[in-house]
C-alpha cells in the first residue's frame, strides 16, 4: 500500500503553523506529504526542510490541510528506490540518476522504475572534489594512491567516481575508497584520515563551508579532454564554475561539472496534491530564495530543464496553465 494519500482525521489544529496568515488555523483532516532529501551535510536536506515549510504554509487543497515534512536520506539512488516502492510521496533526485532509474540503466540495469514521475527541475548541483590545500592534489590523476570518499556503493557519487576514474584511464584499484557521508568525509579530512571527498551538491555546501572555516582547502578542477569524454557518455553533466569566494580561502574560480536536481514523485500520488505542491513551489520561489542560496536558482523558466521522464499529470496541469511546455 502506498502512502500517497495518508490522512489524519480529527479536530487537530495546525499548531506548528499557528499565527501564519497563509495557513488555516484549523483543519478537519490532514494530507501528509513527505520529501526524501539527503544527509544533513549537503543541500538536499536544508532546502527540503524549507520547501516542506513553504508547502505546509501555502499549498491549498479542499477540506484538508497539507502537512509536508523533509526526511533525511541517502540521496538520489536511495530516493529513487523509495519512490519506486511507493514509500514516500516525493524526493530530490539528480537528473542523471532519475533518468537511469526510470529507464533501467546503470545502477538500475534491468530494474527500471516505471512509476516515477517528475514534478519539476530545481537547481544545479555542483561537483566538488575537495582536498586540504597542502594535500599535493592539483588535478584528478594526482588521486592515484590516495584515499577518497565517494558515498555508499551504488550511490550517484559512487557511480560518478567510477566514471571520472574511467575517463582518466584509472580504475577503483588506483584509489582507496571511503564510503562516508559528506559530513563524515569532511570530519575525516579534518583529522587527516582522508585525502579527498567527492561532493555533488548546491553551492555553498554546508559541510564544505564547515571544513573551509577551520582549515585551508582547495577544490580540484575537473576540466580538459578527460572531462569532455565523460560528458559525451553522461550528457547531463554540464560545465560549471565554482566562483572565487564561494568558500573561505578560495581565491580563484574553479572549473568543474554540474547536474540539475529534479523534484520527483510517483504515479500513485493524486493529481490534486501534486498540482498544489507544484504551485506552492513555483509561485513562492522568491521566498525560498531569501532563506537558502539555491532557492534563487529555482525558476519556472527552468522547471522542465533536464527533465527526461514523464511529468506527473498534476504538475503537467500547472505548467499548461502557465503556458510552459517541453
Amino acid at each position: 500500500m502506498t502512502i500517497s494519500r495518508r490522512h489524519f482525521l480529527g479536530t487537530t489544529a495546525a499548531a506548528a503553523l499557528a499565527g501564519l496568515a497563509s495557513a488555516p488555523a484549523f483543519a478537519a483532516s490532514r494530507t501528509f506529504f513527505g520529501i526524501a532529501t539527503g544527509g544533513t551535510g549537503g543541500t538536499y536536506y536544508p532546502l527540503g526542510g524549507m520547501l516542506a515549510q513553504l508547502i505546509s504554509n501555502t499549498a491549498e487543497l479542499p477540506d484538508t490541510k497539507v502537512s509536508a515534512t523533509a526526511e533525511t536520506g541517502n540521496a538520489s539512488v536511495a530516493n529513487a528506490q523509495l519512490l519506486g516502492r511507493g514509500e514516500i510521496e516525493s524526493a530530490f533526485v539528480a537528473a542523471d540518476i532519475l533518468d537511469a532509474a526510470y529507464h533501467g540503466k546503470n545502477q538500475f540495469d534491468g530494474k527500471g522504475l516505471s512509476n516515477l514521475r517528475a514534478i519539476g527541475a530545481l537547481y544545479p548541483e555542483t561537483v566538488q572534489l575537495v582536498v586540504r590545500a597542502n594535500s599535493g592534489i592539483k588535478e584528478f590523476t594526482d588521486l592515484k594512491g590516495m584515499s577518497i570518499s565517494s558515498g555508499s556503493p551504488g550511490s550517484g557519487q559512487w557511480q560518478l567516481l567510477g566514471d571520472l576514474l574511467e575517463a582518466h584511464g584509472m580504475t577503483r584499484e588506483d584509489v582507496s575508497e571511503d564510503y562516508s557521508s559528506f559530513a563524515q568525509s569532511v570530519d575525516k579530512i579534518k583529522d587527516g584520515n582522508l585525502d579527498a571527498s567527492l561532493i555533488t551538491a548546491g553551492l555553498p555546501t554546508s559541510s564544505v563551508t564547515d571544513l573551509a572555516n577551520g582549515h585551508d582547502i582547495a577544490i580540484v578542477p575537473l576540466q580538459g579532454p578527460a572531462i569532455a569524454k565523460l560528458q559525451e557518455a553522461q550528457p547531463y553533466y554540464a560545465n560549471a564554475v565554482i566562483a572565487a569566494g564561494s568558500y573561505k580561502g578560495l581565491e580563484s574560480d574553479v572549473n568543474t561539472l554540474a547536474v540539475r536536481a529534479i523534484w520527483a514523485t510517483q504515479a500513485d500520488v493524486s493529481d490534486e496534491l501534486i498540482y498544489a505542491v507544484t504551485k506552492a513551489l513555483y509561485e513562492n520561489t522568491e521566498t525560498l530564495g531569501k532563506v537558502h542560496p539555491m532557492g534563487k536558482r529555482i525558476s519556472l523558466d527552468t522547471a522542465l530543464e533536464s527533465v527526461s521522464i514523464p511529468l506527473h499529470s498534476g504538475a503537467a496541469k500547472y505548467y499548461a496553465e502557465k503556458g510552459i511546455s517541453k
